[in-house]
């Protein structure tokens, strides 16, 4: 017999998320249904705004990657008024969001998702002389000596921990899912797993330093404005290159020496969840795509992103290719077409009769309620709409994006710095290529990207110290408003942390006439489309087993993976649909 099991609030996300569950007799999940229970209004606010403000506005769809928001309005707008940014700054907007990128990436690992696989409460019973001897075994695996190896320092952080547990004061691990036989760490893998937990608080710190620098601030940076960036003088200080360098070695210091280990120590005990087959990198190329627990739709598209010259917005050589791979068939990868993107609204809480493209978007709110049943739990109206999120499509075919994403498309697209990155990991931790179609691999795909991030940021800040040394020191490109706004449209595609993120702007006479944005939880968490086919999370958690439905930790397990953002896809009414207030703002007065 089924049961229907409602996962609310998912948390350790941004925003809030519902996951509804259907089981069967053996545990293992056979529908799915994801749902935002938050409404998105930001693409009604830029409506008559002047476009050039638009990426102030719109980086608060998001608390987290606001710096992103930010420059891929500023770029919509760019592109609709045909503007190349120069040199300097378009390093330094990949410095910016490299830095974020970095951050996030730590931040999600170790603080939203390590503990569905670290179980903090076997930590305690860890002998510290293993657990340094472990440590060195999984810090070998990546070629790298080990953040911490000191048994005092795992005895240390292991006392620490039993005074939390002692005094009740567990605060924020205090209602894990401890004991669940579906966590396979030993005591002494966990106690490594909490140590780089508390230590990446402090990291993590100093990473968002670095995005500050030529940010201005962070969350919430002001430097990038159309045409270029403001931060002259942090980028001809050498004091301030040079703090942004030692910043990011020390933070490179820690993924290379903690959180890769960590991912392999995670992906080798959790190898066996990942995947059914023992593919060979061979057989993937030739098509033979395989998932795991976890894989889902095996369709992944990126539109590209951080370029590395200075031909063009569209033109320019990519860190990240553009390009969308089907079915988990790495032998190619199938040019992007931006004409062939769609929203659907047939289950999200919109009116609208079929899909559209994002210049004709629209965002007109029809909340129609849940479903409530007699035993006191109001369950989602599955076969009408049931999300704030729209479901978008990519030429008829719902798509995964993000970090996994991106490493199976530089792989598809035969880019030599991701090929050597992913490969280079997976014979590391003899880990099969098929292993990546997984929970588990989009986890250590995020890992993966982070290494290459690290590095890559070394030879940017380089490139910037050299060439303000040569004596460019140009940050803006001049133009002329009045005579470019009559009537024009851009988009700003690339990428966020968290995957494929574009904001779309029509303008007439000077200022917005549709402003649409869709985010990567947009692609990932919607609900089904106007042909019943899943979403991203969705898919993901068909036929995983959880061993006990009061503790779905195998669930949760596989939402972070995608480290869900869900403020970005959709924000601001009473949980009854009640609309609070009404705010007009007098843009024009002065003080």
């Amino acid at each position: 017999m089924s049961k229907h099991i409602v996962v609310d609030p998912i948390t350790r996300i941004e925003g809030h998320l519902r996951i509804e569950a259907v089981i069967d007799e053996n545990n293992t999940i056979v529908d799915a249904y994801s749902a935002s229970t938050m409404f998105r209004g930001i693409e009604t606010i830029l409506q008559g705004r002047d476009p050039r403000d638009c990426g102030l506005l719109a980086m608060r769809i998001c608390g987290v990657c606001t710096g992103t928001h930010y420059q891929r309005s500023i770029e919509a707008v760019e592109d609709a008024f045909d503007i190349t940014i120069p040199k300097n700054a378009r390093i330094v907007r990949n410095l910016i969001q490299g830095a974020l990128y970095v951050h996030d990436h730590v931040v999600h690992f170790y603080h939203l998702h390590a503990l569905d696989f670290v179980d903090v409460v076997s930590a305690l019973s860890a002998d510290p002389v293993k657990t340094a001897a472990e440590a060195r075994k999984w810090a070998s695996v990546a070629g790298e000596s080990p953040f911490i190896d000191g048994e005092s320092e795992f005895k240390a952080i292991q006392d620490r921990v039993a005074k939390f547990v002692k005094q009740g004061r567990l605060g924020i691990f205090g209602n894990g899912y401890w004991g669940n036989p579906h966590y396979k760490l030993t005591p002494e893998q966990n106690l490594i797993g909490v140590a780089h937990y508390l230590q990446a608080l402090d990291i993590q710190r100093d990473m968002a330093k670095m995005q500050a620098i030529f940010g201005g601030k962070n969350p919430h940076p002001q430097s990038i404005v159309v045409g270029g960036v403001t931060c002259v003088q942090d980028i001809q200080n050498p004091a301030r290159l040079a703090l942004f360098k030692s910043l990011l070695l020390a933070g490179r210091k820690f993924v290379k020496q903690a959180y890769l280990p960590d991912v392999y120590m995670a992906g080798t005990m959790y190898a066996g969840e990942a995947t059914d087959s023992k593919a060979t990198f061979s057989e993937l190329m030739g098509g033979k795509g395989v998932g795991g627990t976890g894989g889902g739709l095996l369709n992944f598209m990126s539109y590209g992103d951080f370029r590395l010259d200075d031909t063009g917005f569209y033109k320019s050589a990519l860190l990240f290719p553009s390009g969308v791979v089907l079915g988990g068939d790495i032998s190619k990868v199938h040019p992007l077409d931006q004409e062939k993107i769609a929203e659907d609204v047939t289950h999200a809480w919109y009116k609208g009769d079929k899909p559209l493209h994002p210049y004709e978007g629209q965002t007109i709110p029809e909340y129609t309620g849940l479903d409530k049943r007699s035993d006191g739990i109001a369950y989602l109206k599955t076969k009408e709409k049931y999300s704030w999120i729209k479901s978008p499509i990519y030429n008829d075919t719902r798509v995964e994006v993000g970090p996994l994403a991106r490493m199976v498309i530089g792989v598809a697209a035969k880019d030599k710095r991701i090929t050597k990155y992913v490969t280079e990991f997976l014979e590391r931790g003899k880990l099969p290529v098929s292993v990546l179609f997984s929970t588990v691999g989009r986890t250590a795909a995020r890992a993966i990207e982070t290494s290459l991030m690290s590095d890559v940021m070394v030879e940017w800040i380089d490139e910037l110290t050299a060439n303000v040394l040569a004596g460019d020191k140009s940050t803006w490109t001049e133009f002329d408003f009045d005579k470019v706004s009559v009537s024009a449209k851009g988009r700003g595609m690339a990428e966020a942390p968290r995957g494929a993120l574009g904001h779309w702007v029509s303008i007439t006479d000077g200022k917005v006439a549709n402003y649409q944005a869709i985010v990567p939880s947009t692609w990932n968490a919607a609900p089904r489309d106007h042909k019943g086919r899943l979403g991203a999370y969705e898919a993901s958690l068909i036929g995983t087993k959880v061993a006990n439905p009061e503790q779905p930790l195998e669930i949760i397990r596989t939402i972070h993976s995608f480290d869900p953002c869900i403020a970005c896809a959709v924000h601001v009414v009473d949980t009854k649909g009640k609309e609070l207030a009404v705010y007009k703002v007098d843009t024009s007065c002065s003080i």
